[in-house]
């Protein structure tokens, strides 16, 4: 049972496996905009649109399960980036389908141009929606998608 919260919107924004590299792992796909420039965008964005956001990476499956968890606690709404666990992490789906929040699948690249086995998402069922090929802006519009969300919701 989601939890009645007062206050802004909170997000809980999460990035998967190798997403600390970004600038730096294949720049011709990913950019060569840096994973820190990425979140200080992603906080000025979020900032202007009056919501709270807490952006968390980590290379590990275990910790990306820890952090949709501790999502329940606090957030209206999760922004995730799988990256690689997006087509075979069924401990991060069920955490996903658990927490019962309305969650946006970010990927920087176009996966349904990509190699085959990038093209199935295990995550997609159990989100709300998907956004792909944009880039960082993509992060931008999955913070915006998911304060609609909200809004509606309590409508």
């Amino acid at each position: 049972m989601q939890l009645t919260r007062t206050g802004p919107i909170r997000i809980s924004l999460i990035h998967g496996p190798n997403l600390n590299m970004l600038g730096v792992r294949d720049p011709d796909i990913y950019g060569k905009e840096t994973f820190e420039s990425v979140n200080r965008k992603i906080e000025t964005h979020a900032k202007s649109l009056g919501l709270e956001v807490k952006i968390q990476q980590s290379n590990s499956e275990g910790a990306i399960v820890d952090f949709v968890q501790d999502a329940l606690a606090w957030a209206s709404a999760i922004v995730i980036n799988p990256a690689a666990y997006t087509h075979y992490s069924y401990a991060i789906r069920d955490a996903i389908a658990d927490s019962r929040l309305p969650t946006v699948e970010v990927h920087l690249s176009n996966v349904h141009a990509r190699e085959e086995f990038r093209r199935h998402s295990v995550i997609s069922p159990v989100a709300t929606g998907q956004i792909v090929g944009f880039g960082p802006y993509g992060y931008l519009l999955a913070l915006e998608a998911a304060k609609n969300l909200i809004e509606e919701s309590h409508r």
